[in-house]
């Protein structure tokens, strides 16, 4: 497996743990409806969240939640409309983001940002 792609697997593992620790249940990890992949689907509240899960181990070309893009917002939106019909789930809904950024040590931060985008 490539390097970025462990990386990738271990951001999400630290946010899948952030999530929880922060009273998130988690439903779902890398759940996949046609070719789209929600990182991680979880419970809080009232809410059924999405999260899109960004790692990176520089900043040199942005933080690492200015990476979702517009066609990959589209895409989980159209993810969590297949989730939410097959559950047949009647709440409210988010998507939101955790970036996880590594330092030269292997260190990281982790940032939360609660209902990053909503065009759905």
């Amino acid at each position: 497996m490539a390097v970025h792609n462990d990386l990738g697997h271990r951001g999400e593992a630290i946010a899948a743990q952030f999530l929880m620790d922060k009273g998130f249940r988690i439903l779902h990890t890398n759940w996949l409806y046609g070719k789209a992949e929600v990182d991680i689907i979880a419970a809080y509240d009232r809410y059924i969240i999405f999260v899109e899960v960004k790692t990176r181990s520089s900043t040199d070309f942005g933080q690492p939640e200015e990476f979702v893009s517009p066609s990959k917002q589209r895409r989980l939106q159209w993810a969590a409309e297949g989730y939410i019909y097959q559950a047949q789930y009647k709440g409210e809904i988010r998507f939101d983001i955790v970036s996880v950024l590594f330092d030269m040590r292997g260190r990281y931060t982790v940032r939360h940002i609660e209902d990053a985008f909503w065009d759905f």
